[in-house]
Order: structure tokens, then sequence, then C-alpha cells
């Protein structure tokens, strides 16, 4: 998960860092079977973070799997 994402955030970096949200969702979601309030925050923060960037870059949304 990135520290802080802001509305000057660089697209430049946008390819690697969705890469790399995705993939820490996915890593989490295969993990975390139970859903307690912390891991469901954790969720909510990667999902925000790749919709953050998607929309700043004009990204198109691919589906987030739940």
């Amino acid at each position: 998960m990135l520290d802080q994402l802001e509305s000057n955030y660089d697209c430049a970096n946008a390819g690697s860092d969705l890469h790399s949200l995705k993939q820490e969702l996915e890593q989490f979601q295969g993990q975390a079977a139970s859903s307690d309030n912390e891991q469901e925050e954790h969720r909510n923060r990667l999902e925000n973070q790749i919709r953050f960037i998607e929309n700043k870059c004009s990204i198109p949304s691919e589906h987030i799997p739940k």
C-alpha cells in the first residue's frame, strides 16, 4: 500500500503503482478468509488507492474482485 496519495500524484508512476497495489490486494484477499474490521479497512484502503490512481490518471477501471 502506498503511504500517501495526494492531488499532485505523478501519473508517470501509475503503471507500477497500480500493478503493486493490485498484487497486494490479490494476496491480501487470498489470505483473509475471515474479515475483521482491520482487514476490511486495509482492503478498502487498497481499493480506494487503486480507484484514485485510475481516476486521477484517466486509466480505465478494471473490475476489482471482492
